[in-house]
């Protein structure tokens, strides 16, 4: 419903589901327990059984991880457990994976050169034959709180503040320790802690003097470095135990100190009336790993479940009734204890299958929940629970009231509270669906579940959880949550999910006004990010497209200006502070000369002299930046009322005044070194390319030199922009990458179908024929069209032979290692093993080039550029700098 720029969605709907090829024998069957684990950087892994088609008995241990925007892209791991999985925890960073299984061996998996598709096992412990029930990384320290009232505040230090947290081990000079932690079957809780040399130290302690049988466990932090286990057997009628555990390194061994806690025993089990109705505990959590002092419990009979949630108080001790009249001493404060207190429980329940809860920081005091009520701002504050029948309901995390229900698609789609299903479930003989594992995102807007089959289930959660709202109130609270992520860097996959095309403009106009708002270092801090932000934002847009093309060409250019800037070094070591990059800046700055020999005389030309191979090996880079420059000047006079790709530019006055001192810098470079000059087709033999379009380029720089009034072109510039096409020949800049991911196809409301190892291809598209969208200017790539390494700007041919990688977000494309042995060429390419332009990580595309349908890519080229003047004195629109 949308009425009067009100807007209203379910509170969940299904995004898409993928599932496993059908055969006539599956071989794929869930593990008994199922589990799964979602990072924060948007990769989620999760266990299932793969049965021998020869011996049903045989089954192989199965970790399949996926990487959200490309879920059918699989990477299928035969973990090599002899036991069923029974643990899988990703680190903080969300690059590499545990798992743990039924007889105490626990890996560690680590991404195979840097991609999401590759997988191997670099670390291993075990307690031989003693099962592994909890699992988790030692805390790094790092802890980010979100103030939701401080929501409209314009410092993102306001909104968003470091808490005092201590890392659970750290080395010398207090850089935190890597490692994990578990609890087994028998008591025991193991340690195992990796060395800066690579190695592993491990040690193990019983959590108690008597050790017992601990069916379910979990672990929490505190701020002290401290780490709380909770146990418990497995009985509704014994007490939930809590331990203290302190791990320390004395003399190059592990130690492990365990302290007994307060425990409790459930309300259940003290109802007469539910006494003997739920006998099993079967989930124990924590409500946050970062908080042991409040958890959340579930009791489980075969029909029904019940839900607690209990939190830790200091309560003062009750004094004896002879001590009550004696006079206090000076400064005598009463004692205090801590005792665990019920804060609230459901009612009987269907039976619970799996429990998520929310991973987004939020403070949830008595004022911040009041200031989410009033605003609607809902992510953090539910807890999600999956039942027997299929269904999910989203219950606050403390009150445990409702605030959204999902129901199964056999009993209807989405419903807000308060609805009842449109369609009854319909009796069918098979096994009704189910969900066996259930996981948040990391901003709490999506639900992964996989079900009692195998399949995969993608789940939209609204951030007002079905409530109408108006529209600023939703772009600001997504707007609130897209610069959550540009702070922890975390991926905003999960955000977009929820961003309509009629969205994308504002969200990036106000993410930029915000941006603009915080203090020059945290400017600097966050300017790449912010441009992959928005770029991102745009794709999900027709309208937009061309302004993604920009985005993504300034990420390229603000990476290529910081990597050359850094070959200069100062002629004499006792040198101010500037730097010879910060120099050329000021000195370009200033000087608005449109002669660019003129402009060179104040520089220190010494402080630019380099040997001739790395100048060589940077020519594609300087190339680039040559073509660049070109083609924006050249298609001045064909920005019109259509917004093609390369206008956001022509009002950037930073990014154009970057590309000033860059022409500069190459223009002092070709003295020393010719070769490396960028190379123009011109029409007449004794042009100076470089002057030309370095004195069209200040021109256009100075109109928009000052972003709060710029100004229009004038004719002249206009004019002599029409006829570059007939001086020189204008470049074809197809350099942004394909977009195969899943995020632009899914802005309808229906959920999409996928299969798992099949690429999804959008429907009524043929690959062999070649499209175009004339609204914006932007061809689909063509199948046999060459192929662009679109980080070293290389041309790799129609069919490449090298392996290659691609990004999992903006879809860059480069070759997997580097055909380069110069150092200066190695100093670029080694900024990008780890992540791309955009701060995403790479995956190897089995079939990236195979020719399936939906593989399109925009191009900065636009043939056939007007040259005539007439045409070239359309209006020229403003827009306000990006």
């Amino acid at each position: 419903m949308c009425m009067n720029n009100f807007i209203s969605r379910p509170a969940m709907e299904v995004a898409y589901v993928c599932e496993w090829e059908k055969r006539p024998k599956s071989n794929h069957c869930p593990s008994i327990p199922l589990v799964s684990a979602w990072s924060c950087r948007n990769l989620i892994a999760f266990s299932t059984d793969l049965k021998n088609e020869d011996d049903e008995k045989d089954l192989c241990h199965m970790i399949h991880i996926i990487d959200t925007e490309h879920p059918w892209d699989v990477y299928s791991i035969n973990s090599g457990h002899t036991e069923v999985i029974s643990c899988l925890e990703w680190d903080q960073a969300g690059s590499k994976l545990l798992s743990a299984d039924g007889d105490g061996q626990i890996k560690c998996w680590a991404m195979t050169e840097h991609l999401v598709n590759s997988w191997e096992s670099t670390q291993s412990s075990s307690v031989e034959g003693d099962p592994i029930v909890a699992l988790s990384w030692l805390h790094n320290g790092v802890k980010l709180a979100l103030h939701i009232e401080k929501s409209g505040s314009s410092n993102f230090g306001e909104k968003f503040s470091r808490v005092k947290f201590s890392p659970s081990l750290t080395l010398f000079g207090g850089k935190p320790m890597e490692g994990w932690l578990a609890v087994t079957v028998s008591g025991l809780v193991t340690v195992s802690l990796l060395k800066p040399n690579g190695t592993l130290l491990s040690a193990s302690e019983s959590l108690c003097r008597l050790r017992g049988r601990v069916a379910l466990a979990d672990i929490a932090f505190t701020g002290g470095g401290n780490i709380v286990v909770a146990t418990t057997d497995g009985s509704s009628c014994s007490p939930v135990q809590f331990y203290k555990v302190c791990v320390s390194v004395v003399n190059e061994k592990c130690r492990i100190d365990t302290e007994l806690l307060p425990s409790l025993f459930m309300r259940c089990t003290t109802d007469p009336v539910r006494r003997d109705k739920y006998p099993a505990v079967t989930h124990l959590k924590f409500l946050t790993r970062e908080n042991s002092e409040q958890v959340l419990l579930c009791a489980s009979s075969p029909t029904g479940s019940i839900v607690e949630c209990w939190s830790l108080r200091k309560e003062g001790l009750p004094v004896n009734n002879i001590f009550q009249h004696r006079s206090p001493v000076l400064g005598e404060k009463q004692p205090m204890i801590l005792k665990w207190r019920i804060l609230s429980a459901t009612n009987d329940l269907d039976r619970v299958s799996a429990v998520a809860l929310p991973k987004l920081p939020i403070s949830i005091s008595n004022t911040d929940l009041k200031v989410a009520s009033e605003t609607k701002f809902c992510p953090g504050l539910g807890l999600a629970l999956a039942f027997h029948d299929g269904n999910i309901h989203i219950l606050h995390r403390l009150s445990l009231h409702t605030m959204g229900v999902h129901y199964s698609s056999s009993s209807g789609s989405s419903q807000r509270v308060g609805e009842e299903p449109s369609i009854k479930r319909q009796r069918t003989g098979g096994p009704i669906m189910h969900f066996k594992a259930l996981q948040f995102s990391w901003t709490s807007l999506a639900l992964v579940g996989v079900d009692n089959h195998g399949k995969l289930h993608m789940i939209r959660v609204s951030p007002s959880m079905g409530q109408i709202l108006e529209m600023n109130t939703l772009l600001r609270h997504l707007l609130f949550l897209l610069e959550y992520c540009m702070v922890t860097g975390y991926d905003w996959w999960d955000v977009l999910l929820h961003v309509q095309p009629g969205m994308v403009h504002n969200l990036v106009e106000r993410l930029h006004e915000e941006y603009m708002r915080q203090n020059q270092a945290l400017q600097q801090v966050l300017s790449t990010r912010i441009v992959a932000v928005k770029a991102s934002l745009c794709k999900l847009s027709s309208a937009t497209a061309p302004r993604a093309c920009d985005f993504h060409a300034k990420l390229l250019l603000i990476a290529i200006s910081s990597t050359l800037k850094s070959l200069l070094r100062p002629h004499v070591l006792n040198t101010p502070d500037k730097s010879p990059g910060d120099r050329l800046a000021e000195i370009c700055a200033k000087n608005t000369d449109t002669d660019i020999d003129k402009v060179m005389i104040n520089l220190k030309t010494e402080e630019f002299v380099l040997d001739g191979p790395p100048l060589q090996s940077l020519q594609q880079l300087i190339q680039w930046v040559g073509d660049f420059v070109l083609y924006l000047l050249a298609n001045l006079p064909n920005q019109g009322s259509i917004v093609r790709p390369g206008f956001g530019f022509l009002r950037d006055g930073a990014a154009l005044g970057m590309l000033r001192e860059m022409m500069v810098m190459i223009r002092i470079w070709g003295l020393l070194k010719p070769g490396c000059l960028p190379i123009y087709t011109a029409t007449s033999d004794n042009q100076d390319s470089m002057s030309l379009l370095f004195r069209l380029l200040t021109k256009l720089w100075l109109c928009s030199r000052d972003e709060s009034h710029p100004q229009e072109p004038d004719e002249s510039l206009i004019d002599e922009c029409c006829l570059l096409p007939s001086q020189l020949l204008v470049p074809t800049m197809d350099w942004l990458p394909i977009n195969d991911g899943i995020i632009t196809k899914m802005q309808s409301k229906h959920s999409l179908r996928l299969q798992f190892g099949k690429p999804y291809t959008l429907p009524g598209l043929n690959s062999s024929t070649q499209c175009h969208d004339s609204s914006v200017g932007c061809p689909y790539r063509s199948p046999g069209s060459q192929r662009i390494d679109n980080l070293r700007c290389l041309h790799m041919g129609v069919c490449p032979t090298e392996d290659i990688k691609a990004c999992t977000r903006c879809g860059c494309v480069t070759m997997l290692r580097s055909p380069n042995k110069t150092n200066a060429m190695k100093q670029w390419e080694q900024r990008w093993i780890k992540n791309c332009l955009c701060g995403a990580r790479h995956r190897s595309p089995s079939a990236i080039y195979n020719g399936a349908a939906g593989e399109e890519k925009v191009s900065l080229h636009q043939p056939g550029l007007p040259n005539a003047c007439s045409v070239a004195r359309r209006q020229f629109p403003r827009i306000a700098p990006s």
